[in-house]
């Protein structure tokens, strides 16, 4: 396989077949499947025009796990979604989903590396998990409320109670959560900036 740096180009055609140029030979879409778990850098090209498909196939591949019941975007998520095609703030949400989707993979190595240091149980690993995995929800909710501000706040979206010790923590983790939305917000001026 190639290395990180050396971008393979799979060739799409006509009937649909795709073709691995740096392996030179016929693939499928859970070759490019692990192509991608395994940071390969890739692209998809039409074989007649040279078009750049690979946003497209990607989102074959995503749609294809949904489809088999690996329902990793939530309903709300995806309507909300739909809802940014053609809105005025459509040009900020790649920049932001990405630099989202950064931050989460981040916490993610975090955390799997804490779990497989100096964790005394499985149990302690677990409930460090289920607590990052709460934190990484709470801040992508409080993301894209961000992009709709004058939606209805329901009980649905409301946080639930929590003790005293639990609040003091909270505190820390909504500053932490408040700071990285700052970076991100600055992050998100300069790419408009940018354009």
């Amino acid at each position: 396989m190639a290395g990180k740096t050396d971008k393979i180009v799979i060739k799409k055609y006509a009937n649909r077949r795709l073709y691995d140029t740096s392996a030179s030979r016929y693939v499928t879409l859970d070759h490019l499947r692990e192509l991608v778990r395994a940071n390969a850098d890739f692209e998809v090209v039409d074989a007649k025009s040279g078009e750049d498909l690979t946003r497209g196939v990607l989102a074959q591949i995503i749609f294809e796990e949904e489809s088999k019941g690996e329902n990793l975007l939530p309903v709300e998520f995806l309507r909300q979604l739909i809802k940014f095609y053609g809105d005025s703030m459509q040009a900020f949400v790649p920049g932001y989903l990405s630099l989202s989707m950064d931050g989460f993979t981040r916490q993610q190595e975090a955390m799997r590396e804490k779990m497989t240091g100096s964790l005394g149980t499985p149990a302690a690993g677990m409930a460090m998990f289920e607590e990052q995995a709460k934190r990484n929800m709470a801040m992508f909710e409080q993301a894209m409320k961000m992009f709709t501000p004058f939606a209805g706040s329901g009980a649905a979206g409301a946080p639930p109670a929590s003790s005293a010790p639990e609040k003091e923590s909270g505190k820390e983790e909504v500053k932490a959560l408040r700071d990285e939305l700052e970076a991100m917000r600055a992050k998100l001026d300069k790419l408009a900036g940018d354009e």
